[in-house]
């Protein structure tokens, strides 16, 4: 189901809780939500669509990742860029770096480590940055 995008800021601001199985609605939702949203956005995480949970979704042009519980575990390349949000106005100044490794799990909740780089990894890092309750 599409969901309203939170402009809250003291709900995005807030640290999400480890997903499990029983997240699974919150992925088919966010599915939904990057649908709607594909001409203004390239990624989500759940606390974008209200809902407190440590996933993420990436566009990948004509496909999207699922990443839940995505930890950033490796990170090189540091670079100043500017980005916008569909949870805020306007565009705000942060530090990216071009190759990153995640540790997350697949949407059968397998384990995966991989490594990306360019605007997917911005993209994934902007994202993780909000499970961790990080505005930009």
């Amino acid at each position: 189901m599409i969901q309203p995008i939170n402009k809250n800021i003291l709900t995005l601001g807030v640290k999400a809780e480890k997903a499990t199985p029983l997240d699974t609605s919150v992925i088919a939702d966010l599915k939904d939500t990057l649908a709607a949203h594909t001409s203004e956005c390239v990624g989500m995480a759940a606390n974008m669509i209200g809902k407190n949970k440590s996933i993420i979704i990436v566009s990948l042009g004509i496909s999207s990742m699922v990443m839940i519980n995505p930890v950033i575990v490796k990170k090189t390349g540091a670079f100043e860029t500017e980005e916008g949000c569909l949870s805020l106005e306007g565009t705000r100044k942060v530090t990216r770096y071009k190759s990153i490794v995640v540790e997350f799990e697949d949407e059968s909740f397998k384990k995966q480590k991989r490594s990306f780089s360019g605007f997917t990894a911005q993209i994934i890092q902007h994202e993780t940055d909000h499970c961790s309750g990080v505005i930009i």
